[in-house]
């Protein structure tokens, strides 16, 4: 590390010490007693700019005091059919662990349909799963390798991506928005798998658009991707899409997207117990959504237009009049 990095780091922890209560309560809750690493990360997000990344951790704390953040995970989805539901819809989960301990978590991009519960139920689940990763999942594997453990992998599977799954661009750009503002620096790689033509071709436009700091960190594999992913990751922990076996064959166990399998029912027990534990009111859980920034809308604005030219080269723009992908 450089010693203007040092110094960047040294620079926001001594900023951080002069934040008031409730902020530095949050702060706590947030860096889970890892605060050096913690501040690495949000000065990454801002190329270590000392007073960029300080007011986007002050914007982070603001944001989960207001939205009683460090409370969300005592606030379950009920009943069990809605977060069920929920469930089936929004394809996420933990699949394992990489070879190097880091969490492996698969989402099913090309097949949720975000069509069974109001958009908050998203947003919150999202959250949730990324509070418990972050409280649960991380320091467990921390504990458990010996050595600090604060990012995870994922695996994007594109398996049945079509043009309707662009009526979920505002939902999606939204948990983006969150994850980019308030959860910075998580991820090491996005791995992306079972990527139709229809992905390729729009990747080709959108990627020279991304950060170079995003930019790097996403692979595209051939196929399933089960040979690369072998290569950081056990068989045992190879998300149920990338094995060789028909997803169809698979147990709702071994499937990491159900609520049957292991992690959502930790997770959903868990949830279950803080809540039992704690006197605050329940009910639905409404968060704060950002704007998405103008690079995003940028980015939104370029798919819709790619999406068009594909229709008009293989003779279905009929399939694609009145698409229009609104973040506003």
């Amino acid at each position: 590390m450089t010693m203007v990095s040092q110094e960047a780091i040294e620079k926001l922890l001594d900023l951080m010490e002069e934040v008031e209560e409730p902020l530095k309560k949050s702060f706590q809750n947030l860096h889970q007693g890892y605060p050096t690493e913690t501040a690495v990360r949000f000065l990454k997000a801002r190329d270590w700019n000392a007073s960029k990344a300080h007011k986007m951790l002050i914007d982070c704390l603001i944001w989960r005091v207001e939205n009683e953040i460090d409370k969300i995970l005592t606030k379950p989805i009920v009943p069990t059919d809605l977060y069920r539901a929920v469930r089936d819809s929004q394809l996420l989960g933990l699949s394992g662990y990489s070879k190097g301990g880091l969490p492996v978590f698969a989402i099913g991009v090309g097949q949720s349909t975000f069509d069974k519960a109001l958009v908050h139920y998203y947003v919150q689940s999202h959250i949730q799963i990324n509070e418990y990763r972050d409280r649960v999942v991380l320091p467990h594997a921390t504990k458990k390798c010996g050595r600090y453990i604060g990012t995870c992998l994922k695996v994007l599977d594109m398996t049945g991506l079509k043009l309707s799954a662009l009526s979920h661009i505002k939902l999606l750009t939204v948990i983006s928005t969150v994850d980019e503002l308030n959860y910075p620096e998580k991820t090491d790689v996005y791995y992306i798998v079972n990527a139709p033509y229809i992905f390729s071709s729009c990747w080709k436009i959108v990627k020279p658009l991304l950060q170079e700091r995003t930019r790097k960190k996403i692979q595209v594999l051939q196929g399933s991707g089960k040979e690369e992913l072998l290569k950081v990751m056990e068989k045992e922990s190879l998300p149920h899409f990338c094995r060789r076996e028909s997803s169809s064959r698979h147990s709702n166990t071994s499937n990491c997207f159900t609520m049957d399998h292991a992690f959502h029912q930790q997770l959903y027990h868990y949830i279950k117990q803080q809540s039992m534990r704690s006197p605050t009111k329940q009910g639905p859980f409404h968060v704060t959504l950002p704007e998405p920034n103008s690079e995003e809308k940028y980015i939104a604005k370029t798919i819709e237009h790619e999406f068009h030219n594909f229709g008009k080269r293989n003779g279905v723009s009929h399939s694609f009049e009145g698409l229009e992908i609104n973040v506003e």
